[in-house]
């Protein structure tokens, strides 16, 4: 039978929440690689939007050149066939020229009013992919701040392990052997790995359920081992102070 008082469990609820302190910690710690990857993600899918966006202008400017080439064409065929006027020599032939001109001149018109649509949609284009390399930049100011905060809270959080797993070592010295035995037992058979609960007003903490007066009654001793009947965690009497598990 372990040797167990007051000062015992204090030291078992000691050992509690330096696990459960350190299990934050680590969970932190583990879940660093997943942030990071966060962070990368979003910094891809903005370079992605913005190869998107300059490939979109790419292809209106690809487009508005050939519209340019078309023109010039047909404002060559027009001067050939205002040349050619000169040198007709019946009426069929001159009204044949006048309206090649005529056709010619409206294709342009039309091919001009294509022109000035792909203008306003290069520089509505051009203003999208502005604004969404300033938002870039910003985002890549934020990225860095926020990998430098992981960095420090890394380091901090393995700094503060060390220290957890120092206090272990020394309050476990505390504790007896068998009792310390049974503690870890009891926190290998948790999801949680909470191995001692309090008790308060006749009701676990570990498990919200209310346990036997009579065991209730021999909380308040502190002179032998007892675990909940619903939960199997180690309950202590703890009337006076706020719940922590």
């Amino acid at each position: 039978m372990p040797n167990i008082n007051k000062e015992q469990i204090k030291f078992l609820v000691k050992l509690q929440q330096i696990e459960i302190e350190s299990s934050k910690i680590k969970s932190i710690l583990s879940s660093v690689d997943h942030r990071i990857e966060a962070l990368d993600n979003s910094l891809n899918d903005f370079e992605k939007n913005i190869k998107d966006e300059e490939a979109v202008i790419s292809e209106l400017n690809q487009k508005y050149r050939t519209y340019e080439s078309d023109v010039q064409m047909n404002l060559d065929r027009i001067a050939k066939s205002k040349a050619k006027l000169r040198s007709v020599k019946t009426n069929k032939e001159y009204q044949s020229s006048l309206k090649e001109i005529e056709d010619l001149e409206m294709i342009n018109s039309k091919i001009e009013d294509e022109m000035i649509e792909f203008l306003d949609r290069i520089d509505r284009a051009e203003n999208t992919l502005t604004e969404t390399k300033a938002d870039y930049s910003g985002l890549v100011d934020q990225t860095n701040k926020e990998r430098a905060a992981i960095k420090e809270e890394v380091a901090q959080g393995k700094r503060r392990l060390v220290q957890l797993d120092a206090n272990w070592d020394n309050i476990s010295q505390s504790i007896d052997s068998e009792l310390l035995e049974k503690f870890n037992k009891t926190k290998a058979k948790q999801i949680n790995g909470i191995a001692i609960v309090p008790v308060k007003d006749a009701v676990c903490w570990g498990c919200n359920m209310n346990i036997p007066p009579q065991m209730y009654n021999e909380l308040h001793r502190f002179d032998h081992l007892i675990n909940c009947p619903h939960c199997e965690r180690i309950i202590y009497c703890d009337d006076h102070n706020g719940r922590s598990e």
